[in-house]
């Protein structure tokens, strides 16, 4: 019979308690000497039904009963593959005290374990009772061989990154690292691992001064220089200064290009093509860093070099990876390194308005996960040569496997309209699309910019206020009504209120404080509205946010200060409207 008493399956339970036997059988066995006689197993007739018992009750989800025989049964045959289970048993019925209980009952028993430890560790940092969490850690920490002191480091310290008390956890791992952390060879590393949990506890002047402790017993360590590239969203010029020996020595290019990556996203774009330069002069191998250096070279326009850059790319990746990756297929899928340089080859081929070579490179590529960026490149392409219609059917024949992919057709359609200046087609498209996606913020939100851009503010302004009323946490909403009124020097009490608003929820984005800052510029506030500007450009380099920039220095008649915001923000896109008619209308000329 397959039931037993509205059991479920014994097959299936025999096999668990097998299982369990039998990892608990490999625990007891010990390889015996020669001639020795052979040694009884410690499992009885009543431990083996306990330990049946108890899985039976685990398959019945009766998990009280399981963990309580299993934690009985580890304790009465002292072996650590039950205390185990009897932790396992308990978090699977998510009970953390419980699972905590079990690991301190089988810490007990094996003084000496790791795996014990281990397990303490993890369950008190997750219970967040730091208190408890010091001695666990002190024993993996001391545990250890000498060769391996710097990854069980990292791999003790990743423990407490879990913890919810980030503050308490940190101050708990200076103390288990405090034997380390004055030692040339492992303390860089402990200061690291210190100094991240206290950036991740927000404690970024904690974070630094780990830093510089650890950049003070080896200014070239690996793991310090990960924390200052950490650091630079902080404090820029802190965290720079300890970077520089290491940037100064031919030290590991990842950590470079990691360093190179962080000034990207601080669009810190002279300093990170400087960097590459630099990279690509000590390591000419590492071909990643050719492929971000042609990125930035492309943003420059200096498309010549952009495209050797590339091509210098793809032809190292062709010797470190030849054949990229393999599906089970014939076909070899470009591995995404490729897919994106021959994107940006391709671009570059449309900048120099030769759309065949353009094509040419978008056909090397095979990536089915990147159709869509493909198609609306080669709509890019179609767009060029006057045929805009074939390149919308291009974006329209994408597939459509859900209502997601139906709304990503309508983004990329419309990021094709817009950047070959099609606004009544985009404001057509967003028009007929709402039709289908009537709740949408974001497209009637799109709807009034276009409405905006052609000419109808009365019109964008009923738009967004009912966006706002539909959705009153949509802060972008506030933030362009706000901006718009601000734009016309209309009602500016009340686009002040708005600006404030959006802040309100998204307090450091510098698009609204630059929203703000063209309110008080409006209303005579210039040096508001300078400290405003300055402090948005520092957090974002953006080329309209430099067109407001130059023009209150240039109203403050400070027009070197001017000139060079708008030269910066030049470097960023030559082709801004905002930023080119800002500067021909105030200085006559680009």
């Amino acid at each position: 019979m397959d039931y037993y008493g509205g059991m479920p399956r014994l097959p299936s339970i025999v096999l668990a308690c097998c299982v369990v036997l039998a990892s608990w059988g490999q625990s007891q066995a010990a390889e015996p000497e020669t001639g020795a006689p052979p040694q009884n197993s410690k499992l009885t007739a009543e431990l083996f039904y306990q330990i049946l018992v108890s899985e039976l009750s685990l398959q019945n989800d009766d998990i009280a009963s399981a963990y309580g025989l299993t934690l009985d049964a580890a304790r009465r045959a002292q072996d650590p593959v039950l205390f185990q289970r009897a932790v396992e048993v308990a978090l699977r019925g998510r009970d953390g005290g419980a699972a905590l209980q079990a690991s301190k009952a089988w810490q007990q028993a094996f003084p000496d374990s790791l795996e014990a430890d281990r397990y303490v560790l993890q369950l008190v940092v997750g219970l967040n009772k730091m208190a408890e969490a010091l001695a666990p850690a002190q024993r993996l920490l001391a545990r250890v061989q000498e060769a391996d002191r710097g990854a069980n480091i990292v791999f003790v310290s990743r423990f407490f990154t879990r913890a919810s008390d980030k503050v308490a956890a940190a101050e708990v791992l200076e103390k288990a690292l405090a034997p380390e952390l004055g030692r040339a060879d492992t303390g860089p590393v402990a200061w690291a691992m210190v100094g991240n949990l206290r950036l991740l506890a927000k404690d970024s002047a904690g974070a630094l001064a780990a830093a510089r402790k650890g950049a003070a017993l080896n200014p070239v360590s690996d793991d310090i220089a990960v924390l200052s590239v950490n650091l630079l969203d902080a404090d820029f010029e802190s965290a720079q200064a300890l970077l520089l020996p290491f940037l100064a020595a031919k030290t590991s290019p990842d950590i470079h290009m990691g360093y190179v990556r962080k000034l990207l996203d601080l669009q810190r774009y002279s300093d990170a093509l400087s960097r590459v330069e630099t990279l690509n002069q000590t390591h000419p191998a590492y071909a990643q860093a050719w492929l971000v250096r042609g990125s930035i070279e492309l943003q420059n326009q200096a498309f010549a070099k952009a495209e050797q850059s590339l091509k210098r790319y793809l032809s190292l990746l062709s010797a470190q990876e030849p054949g990229d990756v393999q599906t089970g297929a014939e076909t070899a899928v470009t591995s995404p390194g490729a897919v994106q340089a021959y994107l940006l080859l391709s671009q570059i081929a449309q900048k120099n308005k030769d759309p065949l070579q353009a094509l040419a490179y978008l056909g090397q590529i095979n990536s089915p996960q990147d159709t869509a960026k493909i198609q609306l490149r080669r709509a890019m392409v179609l767009a060029q040569q006057g045929k805009m219609e074939e390149a919308r059917a291009l974006i329209r024949q994408l597939p459509e496997k859900d209502t997601d992919d139906a709304r990503n057709k309508i983004n990329l359609e419309l990021q094709l309209l817009r950047d070959n200046h099609q606004e009544q087609a985009a404001y057509g498209l967003l028009t007929q699309a709402l039709k289908s996606f009537a709740d949408d913020a974001e497209l009637r939100y799109e709807l009034a910019v276009s409405a905006e851009k052609l000419g109808r503010p009365d019109e964008m302004e009923h738009i967004l206020r009912a966006v706002i009323a539909s959705k009153p946490d949509y802060h972008a909403a506030y933030n362009a009504l706000g901006y718009s009124l601000a734009e016309r020097n209309l009602r500016l009490g009340e686009a002040r209120v708005l600006v404030q608003k959006a802040l309100g929820f998204a307090p450091d984005d510098p698009f609204i404080i630059d929203s703000l800052a063209w309110v008080e510029y409006r209303s005579g506030n210039l040096a508001e509205a300078l400290a405003l500007l300055q402090k948005a450009f520092k957090a974002r380099p953006d080329p309209e946010i430099a067109a407001h920039l130059g023009e209150v220095l240039w109203v403050l008649q400070r027009p070197e200060q001017a000139m060079a915001a708008w030269q910066a923000g030049l470097e960023l896109n030559r082709e801004n409207e905002t930023l080119q008619s800002t500067i021909v209308r105030l200085r006559g000329k680009l």
